[in-house]
């Protein structure tokens, strides 16, 4: 399938697709806008309920066909008993500070997995990605039925080779300097720091398939260096964090105009798995601390994360961001994607 019949294939014209961003970012205004402007947006189904996600997914599809939906892959890393009841004691005084409560023991639980693919084999979107790890082979024949194209994110070539064998239809290849969580399989081991372009070549040397890049765009130059290195597409996500359409908190587009930060690090502070996100007093406090677990860490700084959002402060909440943050701009989506396919 050449980099054309991938963009045939989903109905998009513009090769700079709009990556899915849970928590709130991912709108469908913003899927839609990707959507006029002949590109394609994923809705982000993590972390949502499925009556949430259906309707996000009747707001898009009664708009458009053009659009995907990614799910968090049943993955689940979990965490030591010991260790969350330290990490649970370590953040008890924030906690008590913002007056809410802490999960007493560790919730580990798939994200609502068999609803949301119900749901998802009922609507047929474009496409449906996968994060964190391999869909069932169950999962992936229904929504094949459907008519979905199927894309799974990877983050080596290793992982690349294991969704070709699982009969995957086209990866999404995540570099380190993507925003928000690294969809890698094994979220116990360092990420290995590498430019996206490197990152494509090497699984383009491991698979024929349709390759979309992701990871640290943020200029024009960026999706052409990722083209010619075996990219078919480019999804790009911290670019629109302050467009209009999005749904980023006002903490944190806040936090991503304030270039005093620094530079963006991972951490497994918020979520028990590795992501990349503006430095802040949370990081700082709490990322020595912080052990492996996921979901079970997502749940239990949730009350914290949406305690500091509704006050609007960003030092306590977790502002996913990639390498090129200071890049993002506020103008509408359709200028920022047509913008980074310019000379395409």
């Amino acid at each position: 399938m050449t980099d054309r019949a991938l963009l045939d294939q989903l109905g998009a014209t513009l090769p700079v697709l709009a990556a899915p961003m849970a928590g709130g970012p991912t709108t469908p205004a913003l899927v839609l806008a990707a959507a006029d402007a002949g590109s394609l947006g994923f809705l982000a189904a993590g972390y949502q309920g499925p009556a949430a996600l259906a309707e996000q997914v009747a707001a898009v599809s009664a708009r458009t066909s053009v659009y995907g939906v990614n799910l968090f892959a049943p993955h689940p890393v979990p965490v030591d008993p010991d260790a969350f009841v330290a990490y649970r004691d370590a953040l008890r005084p924030l906690a008590d500070s913002l007056g809410v409560d802490l999960p007493a023991q560790p919730v580990e639980d798939d994200d609502h997995w068999h609803a949301k693919v119900d749901l998802l084999v009922a609507t047929a979107p474009a496409v449906v990605s996968f994060t964190f790890g391999l869909p069932t082979p169950a999962s992936m024949g229904a929504l094949r039925r459907a008519g979905c194209l199927l894309a799974q994110t990877v983050t080596t070539a290793d992982e690349a080779r294991q969704a070709v064998e699982a009969g995957l239809d086209a990866l999404v290849v995540q570099a380190p300097s993507a925003g928000g969580h690294s969809g890698t399989f094994t979220p116990d081991r360092p990420l290995r720091d590498r430019p996206l372009p490197d990152l494509v070549a090497e699984v383009r040397a491991a698979t024929s398939l349709p390759l979309v890049a992701a990871g640290g765009v943020a200029r024009a130059e960026h999706v052409a260096a990722a083209r010619r290195t075996g990219a078919d597409a480019v999804a790009v996500g911290t670019a629109l964090l302050l467009a209009p359409e999005a749904g980023t908190s006002g903490a944190n587009r806040s936090a991503l105009t304030q270039a005093w930060r620094g530079d963006t690090r991972l951490t497994r502070a918020f979520t028990g798995r590795p992501a990349r996100g503006l430095p802040n007093a949370f990081m700082a406090r709490y990322d020595d601390l912080a052990p492996l677990g996921y979901p079970a860490l997502h749940h239990l700084t949730s009350p914290i994360r949406r305690a500091a959002a509704a006050l609007g402060d960003p030092e306590q909440v977790n502002v996913w961001a990639g390498t090129g943050y200071r890049q993002a701009t506020d103008r509408p989506a359709a200028e920022i994607l047509a913008d980074l396919a310019a000379g395409l």
